[in-house]
């Protein structure tokens, strides 16, 4: 069943278990048509964007409903098969990996948004819709959806692996915005967690569990979010700087002051240059913040000031506005489309990418050092970052035929890791850990931490079929 693997790039958990015939076999009798083996479809489900390649799992099951869900876990726990969640595939650290083989669960299909309570200011969705279409559905009732992880990626992926994005530095990340789930467990029963009511102090909190397990520990379902009215006024603007570290010390400064920024992105002069031969864009080639203020013409007008006068004694320049929603809209696509124009700008190269987030007073020293050292390395890279809230990005480019980039790749990423986790940060600010980062769990956590997680992992699946492998080895 399975294909060979490619690269030199192994996932640091690869342990396939058999699939046995008869399980693919009930799979195809229940499922029918929503039941692919055909090896194009399984390949499809079996990589991401991340830089391990492995072989794909032996089926994959279109799930259109809970109910689907639950009996194709119920099937695999009879054999103890793996079962694996598939969203878009969007994932950066090797999330949807079969790494030790199984059936990957494909939830595109449950796309729909259940209800809308508009006066309360949430929403019920199933796993597979997308965040635009999400904002699509809700937008003629004055609201949105704010996390923002740049992909258009699925709201249950974005759910488990606990995103955030451009957005959360004044709405927060999706561990703030989850009220309550559906999920499905190791042993294929439905369970709820959470209500729609805004707080709660009844028993376990099971939906923050739930969300950032990556899929571990259930297959999510059904999600109930919190919206938000559509800002009155909205701008953007762009400003130039003369270093990294002034634009930084911007940031850290309009932080601390407490303006309500609603996005603040750093774009190094790499970025900038791949996204201008990209998106045919003519943006200045400097270190550059893209920022977003939200709230009644008159207080977006207040923050604007604000920020550009902190800009402007950092060395600030080049300070341009974009009100009108093309305007701003082609700005915030260029910044989404950083990743694929890094990509093309080195033809036949993958990216290693990676992110980690420390305290705002800190991201000047975890920066800067990390920038001298990838200039140091000659390796082609770009950096990005959800610098409001302390978050950043570094995508190394390699050739993934030389061994030797790799290995630079993963030596500058571990430096980037260590050196957030000595400034009491973290190993992975929205990307998840999967197989990536598990080495840098550990050492962030610490053994008793990572013990208890095993425990809580045996406990609600213990049999290992949910998306075995990731987050921390048993």
């Amino acid at each position: 069943m399975n294909a060979p693997v490619k690269h030199v790039h192994l996932a640091p958990t690869l342990r396939l278990r058999e699939t046995p015939a008869l399980v693919i076999e009930a799979l195809q009798q229940r499922f029918g048509a929503q039941c692919s083996t055909a090896l194009a479809v399984r390949e499809q489900h079996g990589r991401d964007e991340s830089i391990y390649d492995v072989p794909p799992p032996a089926a994959v099951v279109f799930a259109e409903s809970t109910q689907d869900v639950a009996d194709a876990v119920a099937l695999a726990a009879q054999h103890k098969v793996p079962v694996i969640p598939f969203g878009v595939g969007s994932s950066l650290e090797g999330h949807l990996l079969a790494v030790q083989g199984g059936i990957s669960i494909d939830v595109s299909r449950m796309n729909q948004v259940l209800s809308i309570n508009a006066e309360d200011l949430t929403v019920t969705v199933q796993p597979g819709i997308t965040r635009k279409a999400l904002n699509e559905a809700v937008k003629h009732e004055g609201l949105f959806f704010p996390i923002d992880p740049g992909a258009d990626a699925s709201i249950g992926g974005m759910t488990a692996t606990r995103a955030s994005g451009t957005n959360a530095v004044r709405y927060g990340t999706m561990r703030e915005n989850v009220l309550a789930l559906e999920v499905v467990t190791a042993q294929g029963e439905a369970i709820r967690t959470g209500t729609r009511a805004k707080k709660s102090s009844a028993g376990y909190d099971l939906t923050r569990l739930m969300v950032g397990s990556e899929g571990t520990l259930g297959v999510i379902t059904e999600i109930t979010l919190k919206l938000y009215p559509l800002p009155e006024a909205i701008s953007a603007a762009i400003c130039s700087f003369p270093s990294i570290e002034a634009a930084v010390r911007t940031v850290i400064q309009v932080i601390q002051l407490g303006v309500p920024i609603a996005r603040c992105e750093l774009i190094d002069t790499n970025s900038v240059r791949m996204v201008n031969a990209h998106s045919k864009l003519g943006l200045r080639e400097e270190n550059m913040l893209l920022m977003e203020f939200h709230g009644s013409p008159a207080s977006v007008k207040e923050q604007a000031e604000t920020v550009q006068e902190i800009a402007s004694e950092h060395g600030g320049n080049a300070f341009e506005w974009a009100t009108t929603p093309e305007e701003r809209t082609r700005l915030w696509t260029a910044r989404h489309n950083a990743y694929f124009a890094a990509i093309q700008s080195k033809p036949g190269c993958r990216a290693i990418s990676t992110d980690t987030c420390v305290p705002i007073s800190r991201l000047a020293d975890a920066l800067l050092d990390s920038v001298a050292e990838a200039d140091a390395s000659g390796l082609p890279y770009f950096l990005v970052g959800h610098v409001g809230d302390g978050n950043f990005h570094f995508g190394y480019l390699i050739d993934p035929d030389k061994p030797e980039e790799y290995t630079l790749a993963e030596e500058l990423n571990h430096k980037l890791v260590a050196r957030a986790l000595s400034l009491e940060g973290t190993c992975t600010g929205e990307h998840g850990v999967g197989l990536h980062k598990m080495d840098f769990l550990r050492t962030e956590a610490g053994d008793g931490a990572i013990q208890m997680m095993r425990t809580l992992k045996r406990a609600l699946d213990p049999d290992n079929i949910l998306n075995p492998g990731k987050i921390f080895s048993l």
